[in-house]
């Protein structure tokens, strides 16, 4: 069993405990001043969990429709009528679409009620669930409307990902294989239980640094522009490491347009998404003009088409990249 510990400079602080048997050690998360436990989750889940307190299981709706403000909305209509209060808890078990929904509404309900995320997926393991990071999305985009509220605690249960569909569990290596290029940690080499916790490490160490995401913390979309582009053009109907992984090879051949790499760098990119089984290649249906004004709603773009690319000093984020170059490097991932 490991633990993380998250320690923010706002004097917030919380673990995450990763390996097998690691939902035992729920009922110590929670708060000592909650009565009740509304548990948010799927009905594809099927995982009980046991927080101690009086609870209630609230289920929401399969894939990225359900991250919505109507579910919100419909979520904390239900905690009111049931009595949930501020000194109360809410806990998300599920994938990245329960944790993100379960944290917007932890984040809004009563202004603010504390959160636990049970993490059930590889790709919520190592991103969704940890960091703070809360979201639903729009009709023009990925995550446009969300907030920072960090939970009290995060647990990620290696059993869970035993019953995992295998397209799922490859959807969160599309996510683990940007970690390889955030520190260069050879993380192919490690057991699946390293590998976890060395990315929830980095992102930790990332996320400390940069809470609000006004820096550092923007490194954490590498491969995501791109992405959220497919998945919002795809109705996401492609899932979101997927999608990452497709986006991580783009984002190595325009930075090799740019001259910030060269090929061999290029080269090792696609061996990391090769060798986790990932594509490579944008959907053949995907036109280059929907994509680029897709891109232009990603929420980095400050500044004309916004990129976070590998360099001589490591990723960078990269503005007023031109469009011709955007479009151009496209052929590139057909």
């Amino acid at each position: 069993m490991n633990e993380v510990k998250v320690e923010l400079p706002s004097g917030i602080e919380y673990p995450v405990i990763i390996g097998n048997g690691a939902m035992d050690r729920l009922p110590s998360l929670i708060p000592s001043g909650a009565h009740r436990a509304a548990i948010v989750t799927q009905a594809k889940i099927g995982i009980t969990v046991e927080p101690e307190i009086e609870h209630k299981v609230f289920e929401i709706g399969d894939g990225e429709e359900a991250k919505s403000l109507t579910t919100v909305g419909e979520l904390c209509s239900a905690f009111a009528s049931w009595g949930l209060t501020r000194a109360d808890v809410i806990i998300g078990v599920g994938g990245g679409v329960v944790t993100d929904v379960a944290g917007f509404a932890a984040a809004t309900y009563h202004r603010g009620v504390a959160v636990i995320h049970v993490a059930t997926t590889l790709l919520a393991q190592i991103d969704a669930a940890v960091g703070g990071k809360t979201g639903v999305n729009l009709p023009e985009g990925k995550n446009l409307m969300g907030s920072f509220w960090q939970p009290s605690g995060v647990i990620c249960d290696l059993d869970t990902l035993d019953t995992l569909p295998e397209r799922e569990l490859r959807s969160g290596l599309g996510e683990l294989a940007k970690y390889h290029f955030l520190t260069g940690d050879p993380l192919i080499q490690m057991e699946l239980e390293d590998r976890i916790s060395r990315a929830v490490e980095i992102k930790a160490e990332i996320v400390v640094q940069d809470e609000k995401e006004q820096g550092k913390r923007a490194l954490l979309n590498y491969g995501h522009t791109l992405g959220h582009a497919i998945e919002n053009i795809g109705n996401y109907e492609i899932k979101h490491g997927e999608a990452v992984a497709i986006g991580l090879i783009y984002a190595a051949e325009l930075a090799h347009t740019l001259d910030r790499i060269d090929h061999e760098r290029v080269l090792e990119h696609r061996h990391i998404v090769e060798s986790y089984g990932l594509p490579t290649v944008l959907p053949a249906t995907m036109g280059s003009e929907d994509l680029l004004f897709a891109m232009t709603r990603d929420k980095k773009a400050v500044d004309g088409f916004t990129f976070v690319l590998d360099g001589p000093n490591g990723l960078e984020v990269v503005k007023g990249i031109e469009e011709s170059l955007i479009k151009e490097t496209l052929n590139k991932v057909r």
